[in-house]
């Protein structure tokens, strides 16, 4: 069996020109692999923390601490083991680190060796990705699963953290599901963002996009927002809720304030059943099959409300809500 041999870590760019940690890992059999960590714009505030450095440079983003912790604590204790049992590598870099939010070694400085090790050990086992994560799940749970290419969810429209306009939704994304292939699901959504972009044209509004890939125009109401993207699928000849459909990420707990809502864009308060309601209309007159974080991380009784009146029929994400911690998960 193949063990680690070693471990670096060095300071890269990610897509907005933010630093990250980048880790390669080497192993005794030769294999090399890298993995590098995304960083969100808008986070939870039970979120592992991101260590960062602070001061002046890179306006305080940089992550030595995290590239240190990398090349000095976690390769000494790493350093000789069997990469292939990836629950023993978690362990160690969760007892390594003994905090729940991962805020002593950096949840980025622990992500990055984890899924390097991963990628390493599927690539000395002359394994794809997926079909390597797909073996650990059989591992765990006595079973594998027959894996599908899932529909995309592409963001063609920014608001709220992702761009400087002012629509409090953070991202409008569409969902071909009509589509018969994954190939026919990337021409759909390709011509449909470039149908969005001549609508926004044709309406004088802006064509400049967000920090992920969206357009950015300043609008008057999350609703236009809708609208735009409905008169897009239209333009492209398919239909909206039965060819394609549309998913949100309100990231709601960036606009939520002392107990309510607030859509400054639309200069509205909403109380929790109030914006309940509210998305339960955009819900029901765009085909919006998936909205994540609906509702503020700790607003648990809107929560309870959104679930209550569209869960049946709307697919109810929580990333914030959930911050991906078992804790959090069981209560």
């Amino acid at each position: 069996m193949p063990k680690i041999e070693n471990l670096t870590s060095i300071q890269v760019l990610d897509s907005r020109g933010l630093p990250t940690i980048s880790t390669e890992i080497l192993l005794d059999d030769g294999t090399r692999s890298v993995a590098m960590v995304p960083s969100g714009a808008s986070t939870g505030e039970k979120e592992a923390l991101e260590l960062r450095d602070g001061g002046q440079a890179f306006l305080g983003k940089g992550v030595t601490k995290a590239i240190d912790n990398v090349n000095d604590r976690i390769k000494n204790s790493l350093i000789g083991e069997n990469p292939l049992d990836q629950d023993h590598i978690d362990q160690i870099l969760n007892n390594l680190d003994g905090t729940s939010d991962k805020s002593n070694l950096g949840a980025n400085a622990i992500l990055s060796v984890s899924i390097a090790s991963a990628k390493a050990s599927s690539k000395s086992e002359n394994l794809d990705l997926h079909n390597y994560f797909n073996i650990l799940l059989g591992n765990k749970m006595g079973k594998t699963i027959d894996q599908v290419i899932p529909i995309p969810m592409l963001n063609i429209l920014n608001g709220g953290e992702h761009a400087d306009n002012n629509i409090d939704i953070q991202e409008f994304m569409i969902i071909p599901k009509g589509a018969v292939n994954f190939s026919q699901a990337m021409q759909w959504s390709s011509e449909i963002y470039w149908n969005l972009k001549s609508i926004l044209k044709e309406k004088g509004l802006s064509t400049a996009i967000g920090d992920e890939g969206g357009f950015a125009p300043n609008l008057k109401t999350n609703r236009e927002a809708l609208e735009l993207i409905a008169m897009a699928v239209d333009k492209t000849d398919l239909k909206l809720g039965s060819d394609v459909c549309i998913s949100l990420d309100c990231a709601a707990s960036e606009f939520f304030e002392n107990g309510t809502y607030h859509l400054k864009g639309e200069d509205r308060e909403l109380t929790s059943s109030e914006f309940a309601e509210y998305l339960e209309g955009l819900a029901n007159d765009f085909s919006i099959i998936s909205i994540e974080d609906g509702m503020d991380e700790n607003d648990l009784e809107g929560w309870k409300l959104l679930t209550k009146q569209i869960g049946g029929k709307c697919q109810l994400v929580g990333d914030d809500l959930f911050v991906t911690n078992p804790e959090v998960l069981k209560k």
